[in-house]
């Protein structure tokens, strides 16, 4: 089955969709983004992403493409005409086509683009049993991280040099020495004594839809959890260490930098709290 896209109000071929040379979104990075993970059939915090779509769009003073209702019915379009069981769809609406100028345009209607893929399970599943590496980096990201923009050249640049080193992800570190989050993911760990530890949301972070299913689920299960930030330090000396996103669940790591995590298998905490997740998504 070949892929489709909507690009502003048709649905076309992937392999042609297009957006014009003057899109703001091209020349200026000013549009916002989402990413849905599709599970059995269905979006999974397809509400929560929504919610954060239309924060974005309001800290960015730019209006919607559509209203909620006939947005979800588009996106609901494009998974039946992809076929998509497992898999994700990307959202992107940017302020649209103006001749370039910095200012906002008076004129200018948001452009919407979605797309959509299937994911393989089985390979998440194969990555999580084995657990992954990540790498540290200093954050030089602008200071508005809680808006989800296409702007993400330095999380691109975190994401390839961990590429590039065989791990899996960047965690990035703040001027004062403490961890961010990931170039695209939320970072935790599990103390020695045993407590959850996550950074609050504020300004530095972007509010992971996961990671706030998974809080929600951890107050659920009477989880010891604590919402602080964590230096390198602790991450290094972490009994675990885990991350979050809408493609990769919980995913246990099992080195940071050249120090191995606990004894280097997914730990038992991380463990529990993927398969919470997973039943959580089963049960949506």
């Amino acid at each position: 089955m070949s892929r489709i896209a909507y690009v502003n109000g048709q649905y076309v071929p992937h392999r042609t969709a297009s957006v014009h040379i003057e899109d703001r979104g091209y020349q200026f990075a000013d549009g916002v983004y989402e990413v849905v993970t599709i599970f059995n059939n269905r979006m999974i915090d397809e509400e929560g992403h929504l919610d954060r779509l239309w924060r974005s769009l309001d800290e960015l003073k730019m209006d919607a493409p559509m209203k909620r209702e006939p947005l979800k019915m588009v996106m609901r379009e494009v998974i039946r005409r992809n076929g998509i069981e497992n898999g994700i769809i990307y959202l992107q609406v940017t302020r649209g086509v103006a001749p370039r100028d910095h200012p906002f345009p008076k004129h200018a209607a948001p452009a919407l683009v979605m797309t959509a893929k299937r994911l393989s399970m089985e390979k998440s599943q194969k990555t999580a049993e084995a657990g992954v590496n990540v790498i540290t980096v200093p954050d030089i990201r602008w200071t508005r991280r809680d808006i989800k923009s296409v702007s993400l050249l330095p999380n691109v640049l975190a994401k390839q040099e961990a590429k590039e080193k065989g791990a899996y992800e960047a965690f990035q570190i703040d001027e004062d020495g403490m961890v961010t989050e990931g170039s695209s993911t939320n970072a935790w760990i599990v103390t020695q004594e045993g407590k959850v530890v996550t950074r609050p949301t504020s300004n530095s972070i972007l509010a992971g839809i996961t990671r706030g299913s998974l809080l929600r689920e951890l107050e659920k299960h009477n989880i010891d959890l604590e919402l602080r930030s964590f230096s390198k330090e602790e991450l290094i000396s972490a009994r675990e260490v885990f991350l979050t996103s809408s493609t990769t669940y919980v995913m246990p790591v099992v080195k940071v930098d050249d120090k191995i995590i606990g004894n280097g298998h997914p730990g038992i905490v991380s463990q529990q709290l993927r398969a919470i997740y997973e039943k959580f998504m089963q049960e949506i």
